[in-house]
């Protein structure tokens, strides 16, 4: 059963109770606060908020002797809360409590509601006794604001030569932050706190450089493999703690990119791929809450299918396990594809694929991340009018055509709402000045269907100049017309010389037009449109970067992108500048190495980045790193900010 818990809206954003609730810091000192009402019973809880159901969710609340629950709503009179049917809080003189909980921050203004009503020989506690330091709180008058909770989750290992290497930007400076600062916790593949510093940003638009390796050194650690919460301070603008992570490893059988985790668990998430007869396929589960997730809830399906297959013992509070997913599902293979059954106990997963393990493969080692599937959208009836009208192309899901000379791209269409009984789908494969070469119908897809198509081979031996172009997931509303916008699909990338193999998965979007559909297209920050660009390209420290810019149209826009790549040091300081024009429709592959002079990059340094700035257009980035002698590669959408 899913925990009964907001964590996010898409129509409102973000929760911050469930993380204020959450911290590892709070958890501590809820301990303390529950063993004190256990102590002080009975107790009268006033959930003035309606944030009880939702405390009980992470804390055991069964020891404290309850003398009733009251409410400040007239209509919540009578409900069930908590197991208790809820009274007036006009009732509360008469309760026989020895303590009143509010269960509320900044509780004075609710306890000076009812103070009149509160014996004097009864105690008050709320949950301002959970408030971490206030000196961790950008707004501490207002507890739960949502800046106050800019916080995420990085899967981070540091074992057996693999390692990892989270990157971020302090651009919170941008939206008037100042003085932030970034809190950070490891915890151990148990769940147990290994350490916990503090260290302050980079100047504005300056890197922020997370080594595991250095980590390990600095603390004196010895292996690990578990979860860093990363919480930043003074956050404005903002409240997601965006990052790139890296996996590499001491040899050429590891190198992988994904990215930021999403800070707001989800019930469902999908897209995580069957493994083929060569590889084996681990989710990493992280238990994102105080609380263990029970024995059998969570689990997996196959996509469209009722056949769940749950883990069967108990997650502690934030460990992390690693699910094979032959453990549930034995005989399923690639190209299948699992719905996770996470009931809202961890954040967006990754998972990691090791190829041919002790065989020909050389076990070589990608990472990847599942998408949050969403349970609150329901088909369109106007999408197929408007799409070839009003909102022209209409929604599209862009992905690299990488060089066909080294990789072989292959595309899988991923249901991610629940709405999604049907995916009426196509394909088209275009050049790099945005002309179309090939098209593939995939007709209308059941649920149930997973169909890799190889783009590559599609091609055949068509002409590509540049030997690079792009690929577009549309909706085929020939073929059918239930659609929801919420296109995804998992883009895989194989090196046709070496094995080595990387992948990516997003979803779709209205790009470049002047009309606003549904909050399409989507802005980075604030109101749509979003028209204009602004990508972080981390630079591989030692590896070379690679990078795909794809310039995706809905409807006819600028005939050329007017795209500044700006070469910038780690403490945000500009080193060299390069113009490149994209054609409208087009994409554009380049490598940091054969963009910038050699001098430009030693200016630059170690764990500089390239940002990506257009004014005039949205882009659609992915960027990876290229080990030397082209011996591994990876690959992953950027993000922006």
């Amino acid at each position: 059963m899913p925990l009964r818990i907001e964590t996010f809206s898409n129509v409102t954003g973000g929760s911050s109770f469930f993380k204020a609730v959450g911290h590892p810091l709070a958890a501590p000192k809820a301990a303390i606060l529950m063993a004190r009402l256990a102590s002080f019973g009975p107790v009268a809880f006033y959930d003035p908020l309606g944030l009880l159901s939702g405390l009980a969710e992470f804390y055991d609340l069964s020891a404290i002797p309850v003398a009733g629950v009251y409410v400040q709503n007239v209509e919540r009179v009578g409900t069930e809360v908590f197991g208790h049917v809820a009274q007036a809080v006009t009732a509360l003189p008469s309760s026989g409590a020895r303590t009143v909980f509010v269960v509320a921050f900044d509780s004075q203004r609710c306890e000076g509601h009812i103070a009149h009503l509160i014996p004097k020989q009864i105690g008050v506690v709320s949950l301002d006794a959970m408030r971490i330091p206030e000196d961790m709180l950008n707004d501490p008058a207002h507890y739960l604001s949502t800046y106050n909770w800019a916080t995420n989750f990085a899967w981070f290992r540091d074992e057996a030569g693999q390692h990892t290497r989270i990157v971020s930007a302090n651009y919170w400076p941008r939206y008037g932050a100042k003085g932030t600062r970034l809190w950070a916790c490891l915890f151990d593949r148990d769940g147990r706190p290994l350490a916990e510093w503090t260290e302050a940003m980079p100047p504005s638009d300056g890197t922020v450089v997370i080594d595991s390796r250095q980590v390990r050194e600095r603390l004196g650690l010895s292996d690990f493999c578990g979860t860093l919460f990363l919480h930043v301070i003074g956050a404005a603008g903002h409240d997601v703690v965006k990052y790139a992570l890296d996996t590499y490893g001491d040899d050429e059988t590891v190198l992988s990119c994904t990215h930021d985790a999403n800070a707001w668990p989800a019930e469902l998430y999908a897209g995580l791929p069957a493994p083929r007869e060569n590889e084996r396929v681990s989710l990493w589960i992280q238990n994102s809450h105080p609380t263990p997730i029970p024995a059998g809830a969570v689990g997996l399906n196959p996509m469209g299918s009722d056949d769940v297959r749950v883990i069967d013992r108990e997650i502690p509070p934030f460990a992390t396990v690693a699910l094979d997913t032959r453990e549930l599902f034995p005989d399923a293979r690639w190209p299948l594809q699992f719905e996770i059954r996470a009931g809202k106990h961890f954040v967006r997963p990754r998972y990691e694929i090791v190829a041919d393990p002790g065989g020909k493969g050389g076990g070589r080692r990608r990472i990847a991340h599942a998408n949050v599937e969403r349970t609150d959208l329901k088909p369109d009836p106007k999408l197929p009018v408007l799409t070839g009208g009003a909102i022209g192309k209409g929604h599209i899901l862009p992905a690299p055509l990488l060089p066909v000379a080294r990789w072989r791209s292959i595309l899988l269409p991923t249901p991610m709402s629940t709405a999604q009984t049907e995916l009426p789908v196509k394909a088209v494969v275009y050049d790099r000045d945005g002309t179309a070469l090939a098209e593939h119908r995939f007709g209308n897809l059941k649920r149930s269907d997973s169909v890799a198509l190889d783009v590559t081979a599609l091609l055949g031996d068509a002409p590509l100049p540049g030997g690079w172009g792009h690929i577009e997931l549309v909706y085929d509303f020939e073929a059918g017309t239930t659609a929801d916008g919420w296109l995804h699909a998992l883009v895989r990338y194989e090196d046709v010389n070496t094995g080595h193999v990387a992948e990516t998965s997003f979803g779709s979007h209205l790009f470049n037009m002047a009309m606003v559909y549904r909050n399409e297209p989507q802005s980075y920050h604030g109101r749509p449109p979003g028209l204009s660009t602004r990508l972080f390209l981390r630079l591989g420290t030692p590896w070379d970067t690679l990078c795909h810019l794809v310039y995706p149209v809905s409807t006819p826009w600028h005939a050329t992108s007017d795209t500044s790549l700006v070469l910038t040091r780690r403490d945000g300081v500009e080193i060299a500048r390069r113009k490149v024009a994209i054609p409208c429709g087009g994409s554009l592959y380049w490598r940091a190495s054969e963009t910038f002079t050699e001098a430009e990059r030693s200016a630059a340094g170690d764990h500089a980045y390239v940002l990506i700035r257009d004014t005039t257009c949205r882009l659609f980035g992915y960027h990876g790193c290229l080990a030397a002698g082209d011996s591994a590669f990876s690959l992953d959408h950027m993000f922006g900010f």
